[in-house]
């Protein structure tokens, strides 16, 4: 594993490429069965104290980029209560202990974000464990492809899609803002989905790029109150929401320039640097981080 922090790896080759061994889960997945095994900062994310003493709720941390993110934020001195699926414990206790071994406070909640009052439920436990919330990271996202087209795209997937991609991140949003005070800030994963959707995700695309619009109108909303509002866009992930949405992940982030998928770790040094003071005076913008898809 090579130290993203400390050598000057080639992007290209720093980690694995497809054609990746053919694998199957059932959603949600888990990261255990993933082949190769995702990199979520483990033995190379070092901190340097740049979010000393902040509260961050984070969605979806269980595994993929929500367990990158919550490994990051812990070693940079937050603490971290983040969500997961019933079926994601496993998952969830490993990013527990990840926290925990940085010195920080874990909080996991297993909690469908598809209902309002869990939303709810879920601010009111997040104030209850920190008395505030100085970052939201709205992560958790659900895909399925569907290869045969809009015909194939049932009421029930779209339903849950919307719900997971966009209903819990606005129910979610609405009750935390009360309790961010200025200087702290929402994060949204959006997705180069946004801006070049790929046919078999319709409807995940059609979610991605209405949280690009919910992030920069926000943004305006709450300027004046001293809040931030920033997404993330990246491009293909190594998570295991792959294996468990997609038919094939042999050649999975192939189309990339860099030839490549994107692993979790990498993408975690963007949501700190959106969540730490340096970021300022950055609100209403989009992180890019495509492997080189050009975007507008």
């Amino acid at each position: 594993m090579t130290d993203q922090q400390g050598d000057r790896p080639n992007p290209v080759t720093q980690h694995a490429r497809p054609d990746f061994p053919s694998q199957d889960q059932p959603h949600p997945g888990w990261t255990g069965p993933m082949d190769p095994p995702p990199d979520h900062g483990e033995e190379s994310y070092r901190g340097s104290g740049r979010l000393d003493g902040r509260k961050a709720v984070i969605t979806g941390g269980d595994s993929g980029i929500g367990r990158a993110v919550a490994i990051a934020f812990a070693r940079e001195g937050a603490d971290v209560l983040f969500t997961y699926l019933a079926d994601e414990e496993e998952d969830a206790r490993e990013t527990s202990r990840l926290v925990e071994d940085a010195g920080r406070k874990a909080v996991a909640v297993s909690c469908d974000i598809r209902d309002e009052a869990n939303c709810r439920s879920l601010i009111d436990r997040a104030v209850s464990e920190f008395g505030h919330i100085d970052v939201l990271v709205n992560n958790a996202a659900y895909q399925m492809s569907q290869p045969e087209g809009i015909e194939a795209i049932s009421t029930e997937q779209f339903d849950r899609v919307m719900r997971t991609n966009l209903y819990g991140m606005f129910w979610l949003t609405k009750f935390a803002l009360p309790h961010i005070p200025a200087g702290g800030c929402v994060i949204n994963s959006t997705s180069v989905q946004a801006y070049k959707p790929s046919p078999h995700l319709l409807d995940y695309a059609m979610t991605k790029g209405a949280i690009v619009t919910f992030t920069q109108g926000l943004a305006q909303m709450v300027a004046e109150r001293g809040i931030r509002v920033n997404a993330v866009a990246p491009g293909p992930v190594w998570t295991p929401l792959i294996p468990s949405t997609m038919p094939d992940t042999s050649e999975f982030g192939k189309q990339s320039p860099l030839g490549r998928p994107a692993q979790p770790a990498e993408l975690a040094p963007a949501y700190v640097y959106l969540a730490s003071p340096q970021a300022g005076f950055i609100t209403a913008e989009i992180l890019n981080a495509t492997g080189g898809t050009p975007l507008p």
